[in-house]
Formats: C-alpha cells, structure tokens, sequence
C-alpha cells in the first residue's frame, strides 16, 4: 500500500499568478511532506507552467502534466490517473488551502474512509460584491443541500473521495462543455451508486475569483447550461425529468442576502443573486435550444 495518503489535483488554464499562490498555499501546509503529493494539469496553457512549478519542486512532491486544452473535468481525470495517493483532493488554482487543509481533511477520512467528503469555500475577496454575491449563493446551496447528515452536493474545488472509489465510478463526465456541471453530476452518481457524501466545514480554503458583472453574468450563463447538460444526463440514468425546486428555494436565497450582510450590501447581494438565477435559466435555455437544434441537424429525434 502507498504511504501516501494524499494526492491533490489541481488543473489549469493560462492562469500562473493565480497558481503560485495555491502552490504557495500548499508548500505551507501544516502536514508531513512524504505522506502527500501534488499533481499540477495544465490543461493546454499558452504559456507552459514549468517556470511557475519548479521553484516548488524542493519543498513539495509536485508533479506536472501538460495536455491539449479538453476543460477541467478531463484534466482532474488525468490528474487522478496519475495519483498514487490513497485519497484524491481537488482543488482549482485561483484557491489557497489553509494550513490546517489536510489535518483536518485527514481527520474526517480516518473516520468516514468511503465517503466523498466536501470541504467549505471563504472569499478571499470580499471587497468585490460579484465575488461576495457568488459565494454567498454557494453557501446557500451548501446550507440547503448539506444541512443534514445527507449531503449530496459540494463543489469540485474543495473536496475529497477514496482514489479506489473515483475510479471505480469512472471520474468525471468529460462530455459537459464547460466548466459548469461536472461536479453537481459526479456527486449524484455517486450518490446513485449508493456511496455516501459527508460535510467537513473545517476543511477550509479561500477561493479567490475576481468577477464585474459581465463575469458574473457569464460565470451563472455558463452554469444554467451546466445545468441543462446535468439533467439530460442524469434523465438516462434514473429516468427522472426535469426536477424544478420549490418556490420556497428561490425566496429563501433572495432572504439570505439580508441573513448574511448589512442593509446596504444586502440590497446590492440580493439584486445580484437575482440576476445570477435569471442568467441561469438563460443559459439552460440556451442550451436547450442549441441541444435541439444539433439534434435536429443530426437527424435525432
């Protein structure tokens, strides 16, 4: 059996600056430097990363792999094809892990060693009210799926599962288009093959996301198709249709903009979180749309 016990996989895409720090984040991790390893993907960067790796390479076991630009859900799954670790830990290169990262991530392992275990998400940004505004609808996803002892949705830059099991059920869906969706799919099939998930809020790291608008815009655009790929695929699996979430979900993300913030950033949270679920269903729409169109063009019914 490997000694070691984690293997952290991080893609990447044409981001460097953003990548030193997650590196910088991990060289300082309170944690015994022979019991894990890094695995940096560079999912087809303009610019090769080996100037932005190598300065590492005496502190920390890291690993560099290059591959043609395919999106982050193949690059994880190369990244996890590579591991020697016994668990994989993901995270995305614009996030710093908190010293105490994999302390505390061994510790929940140790106890739940077949769990898919999610961490929780700080802004590190909490000056740009995009930023605030994205991350607090990811904490009001987590406190409304993951409240009970049943979780069954975390977010791919923070979290961990046995490398037997990731592999076992094949890794992550490579046919979503963007990064938007892989990770709300790999959580519900793993869930249908009967694994269970477990929430570690103490497994901490800070995600560093700067969005305007326009970003923002995009980032929730892209989700919604995300969204409308996740439900076409999870429909061949289970045969269930389209499952819309109650009126009661959707007024309860408006109210926690002022559960979470004072009066003034409140107002600016809420129209935002507004306009984050209207970009949402542009997008599933958009992407219904442009899905039966292919259809049609390809003759499918």
């Amino acid at each position: 059996m490997s000694s070691l016990q984690f293997s952290i996989v991080i893609p990447t895409y044409n981001r460097p600056e953003r990548l030193q720090m997650c590196l910088e984040s991990i060289a300082q991790l309170d944690y015994p430097r022979n019991r894990f390893e890094v695995i940096v993907v560079d999912d087809g960067s303009s610019t090769p990363l080996e100037a932005t790796v190598a300065p590492f390479q005496q502190q920390i076991d890291i690993t560099l792999i290059r591959q043609p630009n395919s999106g982050p859900a193949s690059a994880r799954n190369t990244g996890a094809a590579h591991a020697k670790g016994q668990f994989l830990a993901f995270t995305d290169d614009d996030c710093v892990l908190l010293p105490t990262y994999l302390q505390t991530l061994e510790q929940h392992a140790l106890r739940s060693p077949d769990r898919l275990i999610g961490g929780r998400t700080l802004n590190a940004l909490p000056e740009n009210i995009c930023s605030a505004a994205s991350q607090a609808l990811i904490d009001y996803l987590y406190s409304y799926y993951n409240e009970t002892s049943d979780a069954c949705f975390f977010a791919s830059n923070n979290f961990a599962m046995p490398v037997a099991q990731f592999r076992a059920l094949g890794g992550f869906d490579t046919s979503f288009p963007l990064a938007a969706g892989e990770d709300r799919e790999f959580c519900d099939r793993w869930l249908h093959q009967g694994y269970k998930m477990l929430f570690a809020p103490t497994v901490q790291i800070r995600h560093a996301h700067h969005l305007t608008l326009r970003t923002f815009w995009r980032q929730h655009f892209n989700y919604g198709r995300g969204a409308f790929c996740f439900h076409q695929v999870r429909a061949q699996r289970s045969q269930t249709g389209i499952q819309i979430e109650p009126f009661s979900f959707y007024f309860n993300l408006l109210r926690y903009a002022f559960i979470t913030a004072a009066p003034l950033q409140a107002i600016q949270l809420l129209l935002l979180l507004l306009l984050s679920q209207i970009a949402n269903v542009a997008g599933f729409f958009w992407e219904r749309v442009n899905n039966s169109k292919k259809s049609t063009e390809l003759g499918v019914v």
